[in-house]
Order: structure tokens, then sequence, then C-alpha cells
């Protein structure tokens, strides 16, 4: 374990905007963004997206905006957004939450992609560019998933990236009338090296053929490494 008799507080999260290869990773300004962000992620189409989500889905733009304002506001989340790279179209969003700058932790939530975004580069573009600003810039020692134990889509995603699994808080909360039993991952600064290897390894344009299918997928290469 790691001496921390000169650990002192880091800074909340503060992403500037930054642009990948496939995605835009920005700051997102409710309820200036709303409308944008609705576009891609709201609307009856879309209801599927909040199932595992605590709020949403939601009927307009208008009321998108106002929720997230207010969350924000008093659960603390920093929430970004989500675009093209190349066409500046809106994919999605997630949150940094449950934020611990005397800990030197944060959780990623309220993750919704898109069904243009989901199982692209760009998704798992977005999760690296979030992780890389809490661990390289801020010197973060800890970053959370959690989700519905239901929601086996989100552990499988959690395990790709680089979280390890922790456990599961049994009858952790009631969401939207129904029992949540909440699985929860984590990766800690000393894993991250590692993690952050794979990512880049992953991302690079070499590991994509002409068609832009993976030569090796993430864990592969983690695994490798």
């Amino acid at each position: 374990m790691s001496d921390l008799s000169n650990w002192k507080m880091r800074a909340a999260p503060e992403l500037k905007t930054v642009r990948g290869r496939f995605v835009c990773v920005e700051p997102a300004q409710f309820p200036d963004c709303g409308e944008d962000l609705f576009s891609a992620i709201g609307g009856p189409a879309n209801d599927d997206l909040w199932t595992y989500i605590a709020i949403g889905p939601f009927e307009s733009a208008a009321q998108f905006a106002e929720v997230m304002g207010l969350v924000g506001a008093q659960q603390n989340w920093i929430t970004y957004l989500f675009r093209d790279a190349q066409t500046g179209a809106p994919l999605g969003m997630a949150s940094y939450m449950r934020i611990r700058p005397e800990a030197g932790s944060a959780e990623v939530g309220c993750v919704v992609f898109s069904k243009k975004l989901q199982r692209t580069p760009a998704a798992t573009e977005a999760m690296y560019l979030m992780a890389r600003h809490l661990f390289d810039d801020l010197g973060y020692r800890r970053y959370e998933w959690k989700c519905d134990n239901a929601n086996e889509a989100s552990k499988r995603a959690a395990l790709r990236l680089g979280f390890s699994f922790e456990g599961v808080f049994r009858q952790d909360q009631v969401v939207k009338g129904k029992n949540r039993d909440t699985a929860w991952y984590s990766i800690i600064d000393g894993e991250w090296p590692r993690v952050k290897a794979a990512f880049d390894a992953w991302l690079a344009p070499e590991n994509f053929d002409e068609a832009g299918g993976q030569r090796r997928s993430l864990l592969e290469i983690r695994e490798a490494l």
C-alpha cells in the first residue's frame, strides 16, 4: 500500500473540451444543450435507453434540460456531452458523480449512449477520455462504475473497459418503484497505467481494418500487457 502521509486533496473534475480520433467530449451546459442532446437520446424511440437510469425518460427537451440542471446542482453531477469528432452530431452523455476530492475518488454515471454511439470506437474513446482526466490530469486514486445488478450490458461494459468487480450492495436503492441491487466496479491508480496502455493500443489506427473493424479486442490487448 502506498504511503499517503503527504496526500493532498485533489481538485474537482474540470475537463475542458477535448477532441479524440472519434469523439469530442465537451462540458454539457443546461439548458443550453438540452435540445441538442434530446435529439440524440430523447423521445419515445429512445425510452429504452433510460431503463436503468434513475431519471428519465423525458417527454420533451425542456423537461430533460430542467431535470439535468436540477440533479446537477443538487447531486453535484458534472455532465459531459459527446459529439461525433467529424460531424459534431450529438451522440450521448455521461457524468462525474459521487465526487470526493478529499479521497481522490469519483464515479462515472448517468451514461446514456445513443443507439448510434453504442458499440462504437467513439463510445470507448469517450470513456477513456473521462478516465484519463481524473488519473492523469488530477491524480485521482479511484474511479468507480456502479450499475443495477440486473443490467448485464452495463456489467459487461465495466469489465471490458478495465474496471474490477468489487461486489453487490443488496437492496441498495429503490429506483422507479423497483428494488435495485447495485454492482460496484472500480479502477484504482495502480491499475491505470495498464488500463491506459490498452486503451491507447486499441484506439490506435493500426488496430482497425479497412472496414473499421477491430483487429484485437480491448480485453485481449489488456491481458497481453
